[in-house]
């Protein structure tokens, strides 16, 4: 899914340089331009096919962590079609990225599948470039979403792995049955 024959900036290098190095959990990258929160995949697993859902082993778990940033936005939340999002109020505000539209060497593809971070992709307002006036009534509107998706850092997988002395394990896999994607311990 992230293709190294891409071009990748040098600060998209230090970003994944920096992932690698910190067992971070979550991420969000902001974006505009919309209003829905989408998840991984980003990349079709099948790359003749636009807007093709493409889960990750983790799907579940991706739909909960979107639908806590999606439900307590106000906006997002909001039942009305007639506005900026509304197309996406039946699917409660949330949408695999590659079922919306399918692009490759996205972040929150490569920290599924390289790090042990799960990001979800939040566009956050309705102008893909807002003027400064609005960018007030924005971070009001995101500011509870973002607080109660930072709060899920405490579900899932969380503890100590360490061997019969009590000493940590460093990069001990750790795997869920029925789920066929490992993560690994920190330091």
């Amino acid at each position: 899914f992230f293709f190294p024959e891409f071009q990748v900036a040098p600060e998209t290098k230090a970003v994944m340089k920096w992932l690698r190095s910190i067992p971070f959990v979550l991420s969000a990258s902001l974006h505009g331009g919309e209003l829905v929160v989408t998840y991984p995949y980003d990349y079709s697993r099948h790359p003749m096919e636009e807007k093709m859902f493409s889960p990750t082993p983790d799907e579940k778990v991706f739909k909960m962590l979107a639908k806590a940033y999606a439900d307590a936005h106000p906006v997002i939340s909001d039942r009305s079609e007639l506005r900026c999002g509304g197309n996406f109020v039946k699917r409660g505000g949330i949408i695999n990225g590659a079922e919306w539209y399918s692009f490759t060497g996205g972040m929150a593809d490569f920290n599924y599948l390289h790090t042990n971070c799960f990001e979800i992709t939040v566009e956050v307002g309705c102008e893909k470039f807002p003027l400064e006036e609005e960018l007030f009534t924005i971070w009001h509107e995101n500011k509870g979403a973002l607080l109660n998706y930072m709060e899920m850092v405490h579900r899932g997988i969380k503890g100590i792995v360490s061997d019969k002395f009590g000493n940590p394990i460093k990069n001990a896999r750790i795997s869920v049955r029925g789920i066929q994607h490992d993560v690994t311990t920190g330091n």
